[in-house]
């Protein structure tokens, strides 16, 4: 009995498990925020190129 309780204090799988885990969930909030901002900027550059392109053709 003693052994099976050193070796459940030894196992650390499910530790290195969590560890993955959290490493996971890190990185996808840091592309997801990456991507918020870049579609962000994308769409301010689009909507300036729109507006450019509006008033170049109200012009003509």
């Amino acid at each position: 009995m003693s052994k099976l309780i050193v070796r459940f204090a030894k196992d650390e799988s499910g530790a290195t498990a969590i560890e993955y885990g959290l490493i996971a969930a890190l990185i996808s909030v840091a592309l997801i925020t990456g991507a918020t901002t870049l579609g962000n900027t994308l769409g301010n550059i689009f909507t300036g190129i729109s507006t450019k392109m509006s008033t170049a053709n109200t012009n003509m």
